[in-house]
């Protein structure tokens, strides 16, 4: 199976600015990456050519910021280097840059002269170190010589190093090794180079800028330690391959051993290299041979990669799944919404039961996890969607698997205990009230960002996502209970379906505008015009028929839907904002008041399919932009996690997000190809 390839020729070098707004992004399984642009320099706080997870998922730390190269010839110098400063770009190497290629891993090739180098950066699975692979050609009459500096750090990913503020506090072993002992995260980081000749020379590279970060309002100035330098002679006429590894851990022993797992030489960069690349031509291959009736083509390849990308393992190898690159952690919400897309719909059935037990552990008074923090490890509960998300993962586990014992040993009783607490009242407001709906506190839905400790929209009441969730959790344990044989229990839960259907039907129905209520309360109703009420028409299980499936279509059709996915309110309301831009106030004030947001295509088209709203290629167009011109803008090879309201809706935010790539990967697949869970007919039927 040949892997998915972008090349970027030089070209597209010359507008520097245009040129930056391309990324890359390599995972390591644990939660750790690489990152950087195509041009090689940073305009991010988050870029890093080894960004370890020390203590996985989590306490992401960037170790290695990057390596710049030198070459000289005679007397001349020419640096290959690229850095931004607050005024100035320096040096500019990217000059020298021919082409840039993902294949699937990230190269550079660079040519001064009659010097050719290649440059190759990946990351080694489940180990927190990096491999950058050089080839130097030299078609000269006189020898060259290579130089590579290392710029370490040691900082968790959110911050930045002043040092007239935060000094870097270090010390390195006296046994020779390459290694810095850092104090104030607690870390060791060690190089080996297949050809040895590490010159000690140590400078600091202060008041690195990152364009990306201003632009944000974040911290954008850092500095960062060049040790010295690798230097490699490569004489007239020859070539010459070595490479740099680097690793990071915890512990100096930690450190060693992941080195010493990796080899010294060349011959092992290479085997590390292929093991890589065969382990996602195998990924494909696997992929392709359990779905036959899926066409080939290298924007699925890129799709299927990048979804791989999310499913990371943590301590004790619990597998979890990361809900976006850079900055997000294991958010419950985002792991239940993207289960389906990333392990059901592609086979991967083990890691989705181990996801679901895992959450199942940390549940507390009834609810599931909003997200477990990135650097504490521990889990944070202010969420009522992520609990009846979960409820509809585990629903989708068994139409994929039919395993009904699983839920029964393992889930069954927990179930039952959380729609009692739902039923009784749990925290945050959550409950269910006399009409059988919902109700909740404010800033506790996926529309969740603030400003200045204020919700943005706050939705306190029964939102109507969340009544839909609620009535599908509410069908589905009906059918487990019936499965399991408890019938006393089952006539509850219909009696609470259909009380809450009849609620719903009476209260949420927007007659003047032909589509949902976003919003109920004791005393108003909330009439925007979000994308939420089309979870209401796609769930398994709704309380909704045809023809308001329809009509809903209409509206979201007519005034949300892009290319890339659906506004998160219409262009008519006076809170609408189209560009999501500026610093984290404006962002956040735009993030759900007109920003597109990708993942809702897949329940808009699954909306579509259980309405034949549209043809069958109608339903594919829907998805063919997103999946084809995504993969090649912002962050190459995977999906954004939002985009603007307006044209041409600029890619912004993380550069991969999971429910981006999980949830309209499975309509894909499930929709659009039609490849219907193996037991769907049986569990929905049962």
């Amino acid at each position: 199976m040949k892997l998915p390839t972008i090349t970027i020729s030089s070209d597209a070098f010359g507008n520097f600015d245009e040129a930056i707004r391309s990324e890359w992004l390599v995972t390591n399984s644990l939660g750790g990456y690489a990152s950087s642009t195509i041009l090689g320099v940073n305009t991010r706080k988050y870029h890093g050519l080894l960004v370890a997870s020390l203590h996985p998922p989590g306490d992401r730390t960037v170790c290695l910021a990057k390596l710049d190269e030198e070459i000289s010839l005679g007397r001349n110098s020419y640096s290959l280097a690229t850095n931004e400063f607050n005024d100035r770009i320096f040096p500019q190497g990217y000059a020298f840059l021919k082409e840039f290629t993902l294949d699937p891993f990230p190269r550079y090739v660079y040519e001064v002269q009659n010097i050719q180098v290649k440059k190759t950066i990946f990351m080694p699975k489940e180990k927190n170190a990096v491999i950058v692979k050089y080839k130097i050609l030299n078609r000269g009459r006189a020898e060259a010589k290579i130089r590579v500096y290392p710029l370490l750090t040691c900082r968790h990913f959110h911050s930045v190093v002043e040092r007239s503020k935060d000094q870097l506090i270090f010390s390195r072993p006296k046994n020779g090794e390459v290694a810095f002992n850092f104090n104030n995260l607690k870390a060791t980081i060690a190089i080996n180079s297949t050809m040895n000749g590490f010159t000690e020379k140590a400078a600091w590279i202060d008041r690195l800028y990152y364009s990306e970060e201003a632009s944000r309002g974040e911290s954008s100035m850092d500095d960062c330690y060049q040790p010295g330098y690798y230097e490699v002679v490569v004489p007239h006429k020859r070539h010459r391959d070595f490479a740099l590894i680097v690793a990071a851990s915890v512990t100096t022993d930690k450190c060693r051993r992941i080195l010493d797992a990796l080899g010294r030489k060349i011959c092992d960069v290479n085997v590390n290299l292929e093991s890589e690349i065969e382990e996602r031509e195998n990924l494909l291959i696997k992929f392709y041979e359990t779905h036959s009736q899926v066409p080939t083509s290298g924007w699925l390849n890129w799709v299927l990669l990048a979804a791989d990308s999310f499913i990371v393992n943590g301590i004790d190898n619990r597998k979890s799944v990361m809900a976006g690159y850079f900055w997000f952690e294991t958010w419950g919400r985002d792991t239940f919404i993207s289960l389906p897309g990333l392990l059901l719909a592609t086979g991967k059935f083990n890691e989705a039961k181990e996801i679901l037990s895992s959450y199942m552990n940390h549940s507390k008074n009834g609810l599931i996890p909003n997200f477990i923090q990135d650097r504490s490890g521990e889990p944070a509960y202010n969420t009522v969607d992520a609990t009846l998300w979960y409820f509809n993962a585990v629903l989708q586990y068994l139409k994929y698997t039919g395993d009904f014992q699983f839920v029964k040993q393992y889930l069954w009783e927990n179930l039952k205990m959380i729609v009692e607490r739902h039923k009784r009242g749990t925290d945050f407001g959550i409950r269910m009230e006399s009409d059988g709906l919902l109700a909740h506190g404010p800033g506790l839905t996926w529309m969740d960002a603030e400003v200045d400790g204020k919700e943005v929209t706050p939705r306190a009441g029964k939102a109507v996502e969340i009544q839909a969730l609620w009535y599908n959790a509410l069908r589905m344990m009906q059918l487990l209970s019936e499965k399991f044989n408890e019938p006393r229990i089952t006539e509850k839960y219909e009696k609470m379906a259909l009380e809450a259907q009849a609620s719903f039907k009476a209260k949420f129905w927007n007659g003047e505008n032909g589509c949902l209520l976003d919003l109920v309360t004791e005393s108003d109703v909330d009439e925007s015009l979000r994308p939420n009420q089309i979870i209401a028409a796609a769930l398994d299980f709704t309380m909704i028929d045809k023809e308001t499936t329809e009509r809903i279509l209409n509206v979201v059709k007519r005034e949300l839907l892009t290319p890339y996915g659906l506004r998160t309110l219409a262009r008519s309301d006076a809170r609408y904002k189209g560009v999501y831009l500026g610093d984290r106030q404006n962002r956040d004030q735009a993030y759900h008041n007109g920003t597109v947001w990708a993942w809702l295509l897949g329940p808009y088209v699954t909306a579509c399919r259980k309405a034949k709203f549209c043809s069958d290629y109608e339903l594919k167009q829907h998805l063919i932009s997103l999946f084809t011109r995504q993969t090649i803008q912002s962050g190459l090879g995977t999906i954004s996690e939002v985009f603007d309201g307006e044209p041409p809706h600029e890619p912004r935010g993380c550069i991969a997000q999971a429910w981006s790539v999980a949830e309209p990967l499975r309509a894909y697949l499930e929709d659009v190809v039609w490849i219907r869970p193996k037991y769907e007919k049986e569990v929905l039927q049962s």
